[in-house]
């Protein structure tokens, strides 16, 4: 006997982490303060919701021999929003620490967790990329100083300064906007594995039917 569909798959905790993504992306992208306490305030939120998604996953998605790249990246989430939420935390200099290690740590996790399972999981390399995503955000703000400032002037709008720490939350909500995409796309497309499936089913029905045919033209 085949053992029951879940209700919740991989493909859900693909589409809830392209939600949670996506709205982090439009808070970052129509907010005009890109502060290191606002830019806290939504990546804590981010993290922690798709801490929410990701232990879901790991309950109800997935056996249970393929639930540790779920329960790292979960752990690495919280991590990240605990050290988010501590209101004497929420300066630049640790806004690039949190994210960065967050970065790196949840890339690793997610692109070594999808190189393990290519030959068996159609979702893995939706984690390679993603994987990917976040081991380059990680290596963007290496590159951007804490300290960077460049004054410039607009016309109607006087004289302006652009900070590290804008650079550094708006690379976030660009990084939340091309996840919230991909994901959205992952979890939408038909899955490989589907696809042979209703294949093998169609091959299966086309041979049964031969045989029958074969077997009352002998009759005959």
């Amino acid at each position: 006997m085949s053992a029951p569909a879940r209700t919740f798959t991989v493909r859900h905790v693909q589409l809830l982490r392209a939600l949670f993504a996506a709205i982090a992306a439009l808070m970052i992208t129509f907010s005009t303060d890109h502060s290191a306490v606002v830019g806290f305030a939504v990546f804590g939120g981010f993290v922690a919701m798709s801490a929410v998604a990701l232990v879901l996953g790991a309950w109800l998605a997935v056996p249970a021999g393929s639930r540790w790249p779920y329960i790292l990246l979960a752990v690495v989430d919280l991590l990240a929003g605990f050290f988010s939420s501590v209101p004497g935390w929420r300066t630049e200099t640790m806004f690039f620490i949190v994210v960065i290690v967050w970065a790196a740590a949840s890339g690793l996790v997610e692109l070594l967790a999808g190189l393990r399972a290519r030959r068996t999981d159609p979702a893995a390399k939706d984690a390679i990329t993603v994987g990917v995503l976040g081991l380059v955000l990680a290596l963007i703000l290496l590159v951007i100083p804490v300290n960077y400032a460049l004054s410039y002037t607009v016309e109607g709008a006087g004289a302006l300064t652009l900070t590290g720490i804008i650079l550094a939350v708006g690379m976030v909500g660009g990084y939340t906007a091309i996840v919230a995409v991909f994901l959205a796309i992952a979890g939408f497309s038909p899955r490989r594995s589907e696809t042979v499936g209703d294949q093998g089913t169609k091959d299966a029905v086309t041979e049964d039917a031969t045989s029958a045919s074969v077997e009352s033209g002998g009759a005959a």
